[in-house]
């Protein structure tokens, strides 16, 4: 006993040490990166601020803005629909409308590529109706990028409308219309300015999402700060120039959390009587149904429906020229292997991250939960250029091999694994831990025998969502991969950048399908958790 008592108090403290290391080691990309960008030359600041950042800069901003401008009336007018009318099919459109998260936005980029381009479908049909000399403008601008981004993260804003409006006590509303006020002016004066903390938490996530894309703007040749990045690391082989682009874009994405944070700040409401009415649907008159089914399917084809088709009969014509092979089950492999690896290795090392801050919640350890949110403000370029520069350096023998591919992503995909794992071990009540150390056991059995197998579920859905996202992740493979270590989202962003859609369609498709379940994983969840 005296011995279990001596040795007892010490791993909590080896505990706290290796959540500091991880924590470290998961901040040195973000400092290497702003080492590097500060150390460079004035000249090299120079010339960039004269030539490349403004025009990057504007074109980051205005896409993040216009795609906002998008997400927002799109996902809250289907949330509306959804949440507050009766219409056919709306059970079907509930969950429906969030599969396009299940589509990479590299691919959504190379199939509009072929229905907007000169020649494609819907430029053909369009000249049909307006003379042959007519055109579309050009997906490979800033309104096709505009389009492909919005179509791909309104379901970010739906879901956050939507449970907004589910919870929302509509006798505000009521006094509103009892004084005289229309339903556009209730709407316009009292409902969207309290899902105001919930509208902005959507776009945040819009924002960031689209600051920190890579593959649509470069399929579709959009010059943004991500896209700069990766062709000073490729194309120029300037990685100081590339430093300084990866700092600026650190700090946009910096200025849009803050930014997001402070309105959250500033938009908290509260319910301060005990008479609280949930709302009721509305049944639409026929007219209205009619409306609402045109918005909401024709929503659901350009962004899910037309894509998903496309890639199914591309994939046919691809199996059926025998463009699947060995080859092909190959770059699964190598995806699934990955991303499997990567998975494990983040859950293992989330977890005295989220232990600690949930149990032992010192500002020690929740500075290192913190810090372990720095892949947050990571882009997957500025991530791959961080960790070329330091394993070249301090591990050489690293280098080219899928270790660092593997680190990648753990740094880049642990936050959203930690955003299932901390909250799954806050519901577990410290009553049982302690009983646990009551009967004899230390704190490693109590934690290997009572603590996870009561969070399994959490941790469960943490794995797979880091793993699907791994799945996804195209730059930081990329730019990390070995010689001739292709996964599927190499794959189809090599085929599509050469216009062979149909060589890209298998891997696509498998991406999505793939994916599905992490969507229906979401939804089996509680909305306002999700």
């Amino acid at each position: 006993m005296n011995h279990a008592a001596a040795v007892k108090p010490a791993l909590p403290d080896s505990l706290s040490l290796v959540a500091l290391t991880v924590a470290g080691l998961l901040c040195l990309p973000l400092f290497y990166v702003a080492y590097m960008a500060l150390a460079a030359d004035a000249a090299i600041w120079n010339r960039l601020w004269t030539t490349r950042i403004p025009e990057l800069l504007f074109n980051t901003t205005a896409l993040a803005i216009g795609v906002a401008a998008g997400t927002l009336v799109l996902g809250v007018s289907l949330a509306w629909l959804v949440a507050r009318r009766e219409f056919p099919g709306r059970r079907i459109w509930e969950w429906a409308l969030v599969l396009p998260l299940a589509i990479p936005t590299y691919v959504l980029a190379y199939i509009y590529s072929h229905l907007l381009g000169a020649g494609g479908p819907i430029e053909s049909a369009w000249q049909l109706l307006a003379g042959p000399d007519s055109h579309l403008p050009s997906p490979h601008s800033y309104a096709g990028v505009t389009l492909v981004m919005t179509l791909d993260t309104f379901p970010f804003v739906y879901l956050l409308a939507r449970a907004a409006f589910l919870n929302l006590n509509v006798s505000y509303e009521e006094v509103a219309r009892a004084c005289g006020v229309s339903r556009a002016g209730t709407m316009l004066r009292v409902t969207l300015p309290l899902m105001r903390p919930a509208i902005v938490a959507g776009l945040s996530l819009v924002i960031l999402y689209v600051v920190s894309d890579f593959g649509a703007v470069s399929l579709l040749r959009y010059q943004t700060l991500t896209y700069a990045v990766y062709q000073q690391i490729t194309g120029r082989y300037d990685p100081t120039a590339a430093s300084i682009l990866s700092l600026l874009l650190v700090v946009v994405a910096l200025i849009f959390l803050i930014t997001e944070r402070w309105f959250r700040q500033q938009s908290r409401f509260f319910q301060t009587t005990g008479r609280y009415r949930a709302p009721a649907r509305r049944q639409c008159s026929l007219a209205g149904a009619t409306l609402a089914l045109i918005y909401t399917t024709g929503v659901f084809a350009a962004s899910f429906g037309i894509p998903a088709l496309l890639l199914a009969r591309w994939s046919a014509s691809a199996v059926s020229a025998g463009a699947v092979d060995a080859r092909f089950f190959g770059f699964v492999w190598n995806s699934v292997f990955l991303s499997a690896t990567a998975a494990t290795c983040a859950v293992l090392i989330g977890l005295p991250l989220a232990y600690l801050a949930s149990r032992r919640p010192s500002r020690l350890n929740l500075l290192c939960l913190q810090a372990a949110y720095a892949g947050y403000v990571l882009p997957g370029p500025v991530g791959a250029l961080a960790l070329l520069a330091i394993v070249s350096h301090l591990a050489p023998l690293w280098y080219g091999t899928a270790a660092v591919l593997v680190i990648a992503y753990v740094v880049h995909f642990l936050p959203a694994g930690l955003q299932s794992m901390e909250p799954a071990l806050q519901q577990v009540t410290p009553n049982l831990e302690e009983a646990s150390r009551s009967l004899g056991f230390g704190t490693a059995a109590t934690l290997r025998r009572v603590t996870l197998p009561l969070v399994r579920g959490g941790f469960i859905a943490a794995w797979v969502l880091m793993f699907l996202q791994s799945m996804k992740e195209l730059p930081a493979t990329l730019l990390l991969r070995p010689v001739g270590f292709d996964t599927l989202a190499v794959r189809v962003w090599l085929e599509a950048s050469e216009e062979y859609y149909q060589l890209a369609a298998p891997s696509a498709l498998l991406i999505v399908i793939m994916t599905i379940p992490a969507i229906l994983l979401l939804l089996s969840k509680d909305w306002r958790a999700a």
